[in-house]
C-alpha cells in the first residue's frame, strides 16, 4: 500500500548532518562507489521532484510484472499454482478501476503538491560520503517498524470508526482479492496519510538521502508484494520471523477485521487480531483451520464492503447501516 506521495513531503535538508563533512577523503565506505554515481547528476538528485518521480516510475515497474501474470498467465500452471485465492480472477475491469483512481488521485492531489514543492522547497543537501552499511540497513529496518506501527494504528481506527470506514477505507476494500494495482486503490486521505508516514519514518534517524531513497523504494516493493495475490517462493514471509507479506494482507482483504499490520505481525499477535493466511493454491494450513474453529464476532460493514464476492446482499448491508 505505498503511495507516490512518499516523496511529496521530502525533508529537504535530511541527511545533511548524517555524514561528517570533516571526515578524511580516505575514509572507507562500502557503499561509496554506488553513492559516487550521483556525481554529475547532483541537480537532478537534489531536486524536490526526484523522490516523487522516482517512486511513480518504480511503482509502475513493480506492478506491471504481476499484471502480466494476472492477465496473460491465467493458463500458466507454473505460476497459477502460487495464487492464493484460486477462485478469484483479476479482470481488465478491475485493473481499469484501480488505474483510473490512481491516476485521478495523482492528478488532483499529488501534482499540485509536486508543483508547490518544486517552487518553494529547497534542494536536498547531498553529503560527500555514503552511509555506513550497518547504518544503511538498521535505519531502514527501524523505519519499516515505525511505519508499520503508525499505519497499523491508522488502520484499526479506520476499521473501528464507522464513519471513517464507510467514507475512507472502504474504498480500498472494494476488492476482497487484491492484485498489484490495488496497492494504490485508495481514498485521497489514505493516500496522503501513507505518504506522510513513509516520508517521515526515516526522519527519526536524520537518515542519509541514500537511505531515505532506498527506504522509499523498499516500502513500495513490500506494499506491492502485500497486494500481489501470490505466495511465491523466496518471499520474506516464508523465512523471516514476524513478517506478514502477501498471505498476511491477502487474508485481511478476505477477513477484514484481522491482520491490520501492513508489514510485520507482532502487534496483530499481541492484540489478538492475527489470522494465519492461506498459502499457495488456496491451501489452508493447520493453524488457519484451527483459527476458524474458534467462534468470532460477525464481521460487519467495518470490513465487509466486498463487492467482488457479494458475501452480503444489499438487504443485509442496509440492516447493518
Amino acid at each position: 500500500m505505498e503511495s507516490m506521495l512518499s516523496g511529496a513531503c521530502n525533508a529537504s535538508t535530511a541527511g545533511e548532518d548524517s555524514v561528517d563533512g570533516s571526515a578524511p577523503d580516505s575514509e572507507f565506505r562500502l557503499l561509496q562507489p554506488i553513492w559516487d554515481l550521483r556525481k554529475g547528476h547532483e541537480d537532478v538528485l537534489s531536486s524536490s521532484l526526484f523522490p516523487i518521480v522516482t517512486s511513480l516510475v518504480f511503482y509502475v515497474l513493480c506492478v506491471l510484472p504481476f499484471m502480466i501474470l494476472d492477465m496473460y498467465g491465467k493458463n500458466w500452471k507454473w505460476i497459477q499454482k502460487y495464487k492464493i485465492q484460486t477462485d478469484m480472477e483479476v479482470t481488465w475491469t478491475q485493473i481499469r478501476l484501480a488505474v483510473n483512481l490512481t491516476a485521478w488521485n495523482h492528478a488532483l492531489y499529488i501534482l499540485p503538491v509536486t508543483i508547490a514543492q518544486f517552487v518553494w522547497t529547497p534542494s536536498t543537501a547531498l553529503p560527500r560520503l555514503a552511509p555506513a552499511v550497518f547504518e544503511f540497513v538498521w535505519q531502514q529496518y527501524l523505519a519499516l517498524a515505525i511505519f508499520d506501527a503508525e499505519y497499523a494504528l491508522w488502520h484499526v481506527v479506520h476499521h473501528k470508526v464507522r464513519f471513517l470506514y464507510r467514507h475512507v477505507h472502504s474504498i480500498h476494500h472494494h476488492f476482497s482479492s487484491p492484485s498489484s494495482w490495488v496497492t494504490e486503490y485508495l481514498h485521497p486521505w489514505e493516500l496522503i496519510s501513507i505518504g506522510v508516514f513513509t516520508t517521515t519514518s526515516p526522519w527519526w534517524f536524520s537518515a542519509h538521502p541514500m537511505t531515505q531513497w532506498s527506504f522509499l523504494l523498499l516500502s513500495i516493493v513490500i506494499s506491492v508484494d502485500d497486494h500481489c495475490g501470490y505466495d511465491l517462493p523466496l518471499l520474506p514471509h516464508r523465512w523471516l520471523p514476524f513478517w506478514g507479506g502477501s498471505i498476511h494482507h491477502d487474508m485481511h482483504h478476505h477477513k477484514p477485521l484481522t491482520n491490520f499490520q501492513p508489514f510485520f505481525t507482532w502487534w496483530d499477535r499481541l492484540f489478538g487480531s492475527f489470522c494465519p493466511g492461506k498459502r499457495a493454491g488456496g491451501y489452508k494450513p493447520k493453524t488457519l483451520v484451527e483459527w476458524e474453529k474458534v467462534p468470532r464476532i460477525h464481521e460487519t460493514e467495518f470490513g465487509c464492503a466486498d463487492s467482488q464476492r457479494n458475501h452480503l446482499n444489499n438487504n443485509n448491508n442496509n440492516k447493518q447501516l
